[in-house]
């Protein structure tokens, strides 16, 4: 199955972002394998790796994020991606 890249913007709100991370942290929990990693980068957003059919299927899914739904999201991206070289090729 491939692979796709979304990456999060945060809005400045970080109060609110704050109150609904732990709500998007159990809904994270609850991907199952669908979801590869995830984290927040130092860019105030966050990068998720996802094994779907296709990038619709990761739109979906991100829509249901509390982040997306509660309004943490200023922008997000979803690209395809080719795991080629690197340490972890091998487990992906």
């Amino acid at each position: 199955m491939p692979y796709f890249v979304v990456t999060y913007r945060y809005t400045p709100d970080t109060a609110l972002r704050d109150r609904v991370r732990p709500t998007h942290r159990e809904w994270l929990s609850g991907l199952g394998d669908t979801l590869v990693l995830s984290g927040p980068t130092d860019a105030e957003g966050a990068f998720l790796v996802f094994e779907a059919e296709d990038a619709a299927a990761v739109e979906r899914t991100v829509a249901q994020d509390p982040f997306t739904t509660e309004g943490v999201i200023a922008e997000s991206t979803v690209v395809g991606w080719t795991p080629v070289k690197g340490r972890l090729v091998g487990q992906l």
